[in-house]
């Protein structure tokens, strides 16, 4: 299951990593009707929808087991999946713009249960505040966690939204009526959801039924939808919120779990180790497969030297993670694969906490706080972290020419980059390392005048566990921040991504991924109630700013308004973008029809292509 703000494709995932405990043997990788892919990542959920589920791995299971409208390609382009149905502007006026969301006759759920506009209906109550807080659900823009733990909440969807969805007489149809023309408009429509299932497991069901009985189910969930009842949405709520929190799967996992209506559907799961996936029978949503590949098996397997020698022996098909050093010189020596390098989209960062988020103890720590002692000491410690340090002995040996990061919203080589860094405070933030530290050390001095490396100030930062890279990178990090007075005690957590919104941390490190290229892409991130705002920003003068990027911009425009923006980020020292995540895919040369993409979706975007 794979629900995502609204718009499946409108969101930046997280990208983690874990170790595997086994891999396959070389007789069993052979099986030329199996692919097996390598992540660093271990998967956590099979509802990557959840702020503490919103993992790559988590995306891309959702990925093969789902599909909708429309898909987006390795060229970021977006394709529209006329198989599943069709969607046309029927009314264009600048203060009333609707979208008509046709699904085809005949298509089927993995179960036989035939598909409607009904199953489209769940995406409204993962990303509508209103609608969350009519039904008695919670709202999302206050300090408790509403039924729905959604990721998809106080974001363009929300806020341009008019009323409900709108569903035609045949249940064919949605039409979704927008206060006026937004950016990526075709990105914010509705996905598909099996809430049948989500009903029968709510009622305490075991196991498949039969289409007459999934049919009423749903008809249940549409009265209660309507209605608005409270305490049916509830229990369907914790299901969607909870039940996907698992990791293992056998025989005796309910299979309602699992019902989609992708190309592959989840069969196995092994914990920390690897998620097996089988062909769906009944699959006919989307562009038809290659017939080759009836299984798909994901391994996790986090150092990159250990999983290269995999793909050498022939146990992994396709290599895709994180790679150091060593394991690219290891990939470049192997004959029986072709390497696909590139620039991945994923980006990591450094965020610090300003206050807690929804559903957490209160932010009492060091950085307490927007404005004067809490952004001087974030900007203290943001001026600590050794960038160029870092990707000079991290990333260059593996991309010679990676730069360092001045925006949040977009990457260097895009339109007007130079521009807005130019402009939107980030200059602060670079120059030779010694002088960021002398320049860190002045406010944390202005603050604490007895700090020092011998009396340092203790932060507490959450470190992804598993991964050599992050390792050394924490490490680099530690040694030169206690030169200006931070003593940094990381916390490594294999199971890091749950953690994120702990008040605890003062300090988390990780990646963002973009499913999608957005003018609105980052705004999650510092909305109040956005869906990654895990650090407690509340800046009603940054919100007004970022609502503007929802219409449709001139370059020219839309940068000015990043600058704005990011002036009030860089100024409360909340985030630092370290580097650009670089691309390394290695894959069998037996296996044909792997193209990666820069974006959260990587090598499984185009997985009806592949064959062998």
């Amino acid at each position: 299951m794979k629900l995502t703000r609204g718009a499946k494709f409108a969101l930046a995932v997280v990208a983690s990593s874990a170790l595997a405990v086994s891999i396959l043997t070389p007789a069993q990788a052979a099986t030329r009707s199996t692919i097996v892919i390598h992540d660093t990542n271990s998967l956590t959920s099979f509802n990557s929808g959840t702020p503490d589920t919103n993992l790559t791995i988590n995306s891309k299971v959702g990925n093969l087991s789902g599909i909708g409208f429309l898909y987006i390609n390795d060229q970021k382009n977006v394709i529209r999946n006329t198989i599943f149905g069709e969607f046309k502007v029927v009314k264009n006026k600048a203060d009333d713009f609707r979208i008509q969301y046709t699904i085809n006759k005949g298509l089927v759920w993995s179960d036989g249960t035939p598909i409607n506009a009904v199953d489209l209906l769940l995406s409204h109550v993962l990303s509508s505040n209103k609608y969350s807080v009519a039904a008695g659900l919670g709202n999302p823009d206050s300090d408790d966690v509403p039924s729905f733990n959604s990721n998809g909440y106080g974001g363009t969807y929300n806020d341009n939204l008019v009323g409900d969805p709108v569903l035609s007489a045949d249940k064919m149809s949605v039409t979704l009526q927008w206060k006026q023309k937004i950016a990526n408009w075709d990105l914010y429509g509705p996905g598909p959801a099996s809430v049948h299932t989500l009903v029968l497991m709510a009622d305490g069901v075991k196991g498949l039924q039969s289409v007459a009985a999934n049919e009423k189910a749903r008809d249940k969930f549409f009265d209660a939808y309507k209605s608005k009842n409270t305490a049916v949405l509830k229990a369907i709520g914790k299901v969607w919120s909870e039940a996907y929190n698992i990791t293992q799967v056998d025989a005796t996992t309910n299979p309602l779990l699992f019902v989609g209506n992708g190309g592959f559907l989840v069969d196995s799961a092994v914990t920390k180790s690897s998620v097996t996936l089988k062909v769906n029978p009944k699959y006919n949503s989307g562009p038809a497969l290659s017939g080759t590949i009836d299984t798909v098996i994901f391994k996790f397997i986090a150092d990159g030297t250990a999983a290269a020698q995999a793909l050498a022996n022939g146990e992994l098909d396709v290599y895709s993670g994180q790679p150091t050093a060593d394991a690219v010189a290891a990939l470049k020596k192997l004959t029986n694969v072709n390497l696909i390098g590139g620039i991945n989209a994923c980006y990591e960062h450094w965020d610090l906490r300003v206050g807690s988020a929804p559903g957490q103890d209160e932010y009492t720590g060091i950085f307490k706080g927007h404005g004067g002692k809490g952004a001087d000491l974030r900007k203290a410690l943001l001026l600590a972290v050794p960038r160029e340090e870092i990707n000079e002995k991290l990333i260059r040996p593996i991309n010679p020419v990676a730069p360092i990061l001045g925006s949040t919203f977009i990457a260097p080589g895009f339109e007007g980059y130079d521009r807005l860094i130019a402009n939107n405070g980030s200059s602060y933030y670079r120059g030779p390392q010694d002088a960021l530290n002398a320049k860190a050390t002045r406010l944390v001095k202005k603050w604490y005048p007895a700090a020092s490396p011998s009396n340092p100030l203790k932060v507490n930062v959450l470190v992804p566990g598993n991964n050599p890279r992050r390792a050394a990178e924490f490490a680099l990090t530690k040694a030169n921040a206690l030169k200006v007075g931070f003593d940094l005690v990381g916390d490594v957590q294999a199971s890091w991504s749950p953690k994120i919104q702990l008040s605890k941390y003062d300090v988390q490190f990780f990646a963002y991924c973009p499913s999608a290229v957005t003018q609105a892409g980052s705004n999650s991130n510092f909305r109040l109630g956005g869906g990654n705002n895990r650090n407690g920003v509340n800046l009603p003068a940054l919100d007004k700013i970022l609502e503007k990027l929802q219409v449709p911009l001139d370059n020219r425009t839309y940068i000015s308004i990043l600058i704005q923006a990011e002036r009030i980020i860089n100024a409360e020292g909340l985030t630092s973008g370290v580097f650009l995540h670089p691309a390394v895919t290695a894959v069998n040369k037996a296996l044909k029809g792997i193209k990666p993409s820069p974006l959260s979706d990587d090598v499984v975007w185009n997985w009806w292509e592949w064959s062998y």
